[in-house]
C-alpha cells in the first residue's frame, strides 16, 4: 500500500487509495479457512457468510478471546470508538494474531446527517467505504420492508374490519381482531433523519384510501426487527421472535401480534438473507463482520450475536463494538447480549480522548463547522482533571461485571504528555490498564501498545457476573441500573409508566423479559446537556414499551425521540459521485 498521510488526506481519500490494494473476498475466505459454499459473494470485495454451515462445521472448535470496545460518554468532539476498534484489530494483526472484528452497519440517518458513516478514521478504517456506508448488501432495507409490512398488515386489517361485517370478513377468510386504532404501538420505519415524519395522519381521502388514524415514523435502526437481528441465534429463533412482535392492542386491551395478523411468515421471508453477516476488512486486510445496526440510546446497540459466534470460531481474538458509552452500550452488552448469547468476554476497552475529557470538565461548547476553542488544542491539565471523573465512572461500571478494563487514550497530535500522564495515573489507580493508541495516524503499528495491553488483560483471571438476576422485578432492575451504572440517587415514574411497570411485574410471561433502557447517550443522566459525572439527581421514567419479539421491556428515560432530526449543515451536502470514475466522494 502506498504511504497514506491522515494529516493531509480526508478519510474517504484514504479509503479510496487503500481500496486499490484490498484483498478479494476469495482471498479472505482462504485465509479464514472457509469452505467454498460458505462464502456468498456480493461482488469481489464484500460477501455474506453462511452462518449455519460455518457454526455447524466448527461447533467443536474452541472459541477465541472475546474483546468488547466501549467508550466514555460521547461528546461532539468524538472519542473514535470505531477507529479504535479497527486500530486494535490492525494492532493484533501486527503482532501476528489471527483476529476478526464485528461492528454495526451504519444507518443512513447519521451517514447523511452529522455523524457520518462510522467506518473509523485515518489509518484505522473499515473498507470498502462506499459499500459499508451506502446500503451494503441490503440488510437495513430488509428490516425497513419487514417492519413496514407489519404496518401494512395492521392498517389494511383496520380498513377491512371497518368496511365489512363479520360475514363478509369470514368470506374473505379473515377473523375480526377488533383492533383499537388509538392503540397501534408500531410506527412506520425509514432509514433517514426525517423529523417531519415523526407524527402523521393516515387515510386522508376516500373510503378506499385507508383507515384514518394518527401514526408516525421511527428510524429503521430503532425497529424491534433490527434488535431481533442483533440478538437472534438462528433462523428458527428469528422466525419465532418475529411472530411475537406486538403491533397493536384490541379494544379490550389484548395484544395483537404479527402472528395474529398472519404476516410474520412473510416478514421472515424478507429477512431470511439478512441473517447472514457481511464480510469486509480493515485498511490492513483483517476481516471485519458488519451485521445489525441498532442505536444504543434507543435500542440494544450491538452488532449481532451470530457475527460474534462466527468470529470466535474462526479467530484467536475477536473484537466486538458496543454503541456509545459504557453506561449504555456496555451495560446492554453485559446484561443483554451476553445473557442472550451465553458468551463470556475476556476484556473491555474503554476509549477516551484528552479533548473529550476536557469537555466533560466544563470546556467550551463546540459548534459544528467552527474552529475548535484553544482549550482543546493547548495544554490544560486542570480541565482534564475535572473531566476525568467521567472516565472513572465507566471504569467502575466495567469492573462491576468482573471484566478486565483497558483504557485506550485515543491520541491526537495536540495532546501533551502531561495530560496523557494524568489520565494514565487516574485510570490505573481505578484498576484499569492504560495504553496510548496512535492508530489514527499510524494504523496497526500505532496500536501495538494497545494490542499488547489487551492480550495481557485477556489472560487475567476474572469472574463474570451480571448486574442483576432474571428474577429481580422490573422497577428494582431499573433502580439498580440507575444507581450503579448511571450514578443516580433514585428513579421516578410518570403515572402511566408506573402503571405499565406494575403490569409487567404482575404478568409472569412479561416479567421474565430483559430490560433494555432508553436514555440519551450524551450524558450519564437523562439530560444531554449535563456532562462529566453528575451527582444528586433522579432518573425520570416517562414510559415503558414492550418489545416482546426481541424479548425486551423498554423503560424510556427523558425526552428522547425515535426519529432524529436533520441538522442545518448535513453531511449529504458534501457527498457526490465522480462521473468520470464512478467513485463516491465526500463520505466521512
Amino acid at each position: 500500500m502506498a504511504k497514506l498521510d491522515p494529516t493531509k488526506m480526508k478519510d474517504w481519500e484514504i479509503a479510496e487509495a487503500a481500496e486499490k490494494d484490498m484483498k478479494t473476498v476469495y482471498q479472505q475466505a482462504e485465509e479464514l479457512g472457509l469452505e467454498k459454499m460458505e462464502l456468498l459473494p456480493y461482488g469481489h470485495y464484500v460477501a455474506k457468510l453462511d452462518y449455519m454451515s460455518i457454526l455447524n462445521r466448527l461447533k467443536n472448535r474452541k472459541d477465541g478471546k472475546y474483546i468488547e470496545v466501549t467508550a466514555i460518554t460521547p461528546t461532539p468532539l468524538g472519542e473514535g470508538k470505531t477507529t479504535t476498534s479497527m486500530g486494535l484489530i490492525e494492532g493484533l494483526g501486527k503482532l501476528g494474531k489471527k483476529v476478526m472484528g464485528a461492528i454495526r452497519q451504519p444507518s443512513g440517518g447519521p451517514t447523511f446527517n452529522i455523524k457520518g458513516s462510522a467506518a473509523g478514521g485515518g489509518l484505522a478504517q473499515c473498507i470498502p467505504l462506499t459499500d459499508f456506508s451506502l446500503g451494503l448488501t441490503g440488510d437495513i432495507d430488509a428490516v425497513t420492508n419487514a417492519h413496514n409490512l407489519a404496518m401494512v398488515a395492521v392498517t389494511s386489517r383496520l380498513q377491512h374490519e371497518f368496511n365489512y361485517d363479520d360475514a363478509e370478513l369470514a368470506a374473505k377468510r379473515l377473523k375480526r381482531l377488533d383492533i383499537d386504532p388509538r392503540n397501534v404501538v408500531m410506527n412506520w420505519a425509514i432509514d433517514l433523519c426525517a423529523h417531519a415524519l415523526r407524527e402523521i395522519i393516515l387515510g386522508i381521502g376516500g373510503k378506499m384510501d385507508g383507515f384514518m388514524m394518527k401514526s408516525g415514523f421511527q428510524i429503521t435502526v430503532s425497529s424491534e426487527i433490527m434488535a431481533i437481528l442483533a440478538v437472534t441465534r438462528d433462523l428458527e429463533d428469528m422466525r419465532a421472535r418475529l411472530g411475537r412482535i406486538v403491533v397493536a392492542y384490541d379494544k379490550s386491551g389484548k395484544p395483537v401480534t404479527t402472528s395474529d395478523l398472519e404476516v410474520a411468515g412473510a416478514m421472515a421471508a424478507i429477512m431470511h438473507k439478512a441473517i447472514n453477516p457481511n464480510l469486509l476488512q480493515t485498511l490492513e486486510g483483517q476481516p471485519v463482520l458488519v451485521h445489525a445496526g441498532p442505536f444504543a440510546n434507543i435500542a440494544v446497540g450491538q452488532s449481532s450475536i451470530i457475527a460474534d459466534r462466527i468470529a470466535l470460531k474462526l479467530a484467536d481474538y475477536h473484537v466486538t463494538e458496543s454503541g456509545f458509552g459504557a453506561d449504555i452500550g456496555f451495560e446492554k452488552f453485559w446484561n443483554l447480549k451476553c445473557r442472550f448469547s451465553g458468551l463470556v468476554p475476556h476484556c473491555s476497552v474503554i476509549v477516551c480522548t484528552v479533548r473529550a475529557l476536557k469537555m466533560h470538565g466544563g470546556g467550551p461548547k463546540v459548534a459544528p463547522g467552527q474552529p475548535l476553542n484553544r482549550a482543546y488544542t493547548e495544554k490544560d491539565t486542570a480541565l482534564v482533571a475535572k473531566g476525568v471523573g467521567n472516565l472513572l465512572a465507566h471504569i467502575e461500571t466495567v469492573r462491576k461485571s468482573g471484566i478486565a478494563p483497558v483504557v485506550c487514550i485515543n491520541h491526537f497530535y495536540t495532546d501533551t504528555q502531561e495530560e496523557v500522564d494524568l489520565i494514565r495515573k487516574e485510570a490505573e489507580a481505578a484498576g484499569a490498564r492504560v495504553a496510548v493508541g496512535k492508530h489514527w495516524e499510524k494504523g496497526g503499528e500505532g496500536a501495538r501498545e494497545l494490542a499488547e495491553a489487551v492480550i495481557e488483560a485477556c489472560e487475567e483471571k476474572h469472574k463474570f457476573k451480571f448486574l442483576y438476576e432474571d428474577s429481580l422485578p422490573l422497577r428494582e432492575r431499573v433502580e439498580r441500573i440507575a444507581k450503579e451504572v448511571y450514578g443516580a440517587n433514585g428513579v421516578s415514574y410518570s403515572l402511566d409508566a408506573e402503571a405499565k411497570a406494575k403490569a409487567v411485574e404482575k404478568n409472569p410471561e412479561l416479567s421474565k423479559l430483559a430490560t433494555c433502557m432508553v436514555k440519551t447517550h450524551l450524558s450519564l443522566t437523562h439530560d444531554p446537556a449535563i456532562k462529566g459525572r453528575p451527582k444528586d439527581w433522579t432518573l425520570p421514567i416517562r414510559d415503558v414499551l414492550l418489545y416482546k419479539g426481541a424479548g425486551f421491556v423498554v423503560p424510556v428515560a427523558g425526552a428522547i425521540k425515535l426519529l432524529p432530526g436533520t441538522a442545518s449543515d448535513p453531511a449529504f451536502r458534501g457527498i457526490d459521485v465522480n462521473v468520470k470514475t464512478g467513485k463516491v466522494q465526500g463520505l466521512f
